[in-house]
């Protein structure tokens, strides 16, 4: 039986006396790579904010690696990449590496890691990432596609088992965003990295996920894309022309 890494028991939050998730439930196990989709206001953010601990949900439980999330203390088992647009000045005069390096402050094992032990670290996420060449240029002077892959080498460099990111493709080209899939979908298969990503790119995401959660204030769906695409519940959701749209099938 798969490790459970995530599981989300009836969530409910509102805000500004706005409902923005009713009763949504979802479990992620080890290996799993989950799209969380839906349109704006569905709630995805706050579904994995709340995850997180960043906003407590009106009702209902999180639990992380089988422990209730208020009790939770190991971070350093998960990395996450917020939106990129509000999480950082371009014009922070940090180096790549400086940026990288911050990764290696979560967990309480940061304390008694070696000097050694962040080297070898930061060596493994540069050249996973293609990043070494540029680990001294300043983060404001990269492309949207390289802040991109900094950022998600800082989400990574502590080796979590769980990796969290929230629209992580937004303003990026359509070739650059692929590529980025591609980089995510090798981490989840080649290194075991089980991700949870959120987009409101449905058609993108479900040739990479291995499963997808639609999100509009509940949980609409929670399947595989091939499923998502032959399902006659979510053809009567979105119209058959509009699922056909969203599944390349025109």
């Amino acid at each position: 039986m798969s490790l459970e890494i995530l599981r989300a028991e009836e969530l409910s939050f509102s805000f500004g006396g706005e409902e923005v998730l009713r009763g949504a439930s979802c479990r992620v196990t080890a290996g799993d790579y989950v799209g969380i989709v839906g349109p704006n206001g569905s709630g995805k953010s706050t579904l994995i904010r709340a995850a997180l601990g960043l906003v407590r949900p009106s009702a209902g439980s999180i639990a992380l690696f089988g422990v209730p999330l208020p009790q939770f203390r190991q971070w350093h088992r998960i990395g996450y990449l917020p939106q990129r647009l509000k999480l950082f000045n371009p014009h922070f005069p940090g180096t790549v590496e400086e940026i990288v390096r911050l990764g290696l402050l979560a967990g309480l094992q940061a304390a008694r890691r070696q000097e050694r032990d962040e080297a070898v670290a930061l060596g493994r996420v540069f050249e996973l990432m293609g990043i070494a060449p540029i680990r001294q240029r300043l983060i404001g002077e990269l492309s949207g596609g390289q802040q991109q892959r900094v950022l998600l080498a800082r989400a990574l460099v502590g080796e979590p088992e769980l990796l969290i990111l929230d629209e992580p493709t937004t303003a990026l080209d359509p070739e650059t965003r692929d590529n980025f899939y591609d980089l995510l979908q090798q981490l989840n298969r080649e290194r075991g990295v089980t991700v949870v990503l959120v987009t409101h790119d449905t058609g993108s995401i479900g040739r990479y996920a291995s499963r997808l959660l639609y999100l509009d204030k509940r949980v609409v769906f929670d399947g595989t894309f091939e499923d998502f695409c032959q399902s006659e519940e979510m053809t009567g959701y979105f119209g058959d022309h509009s699922q056909h749209l969203i599944c390349q099938r025109h």
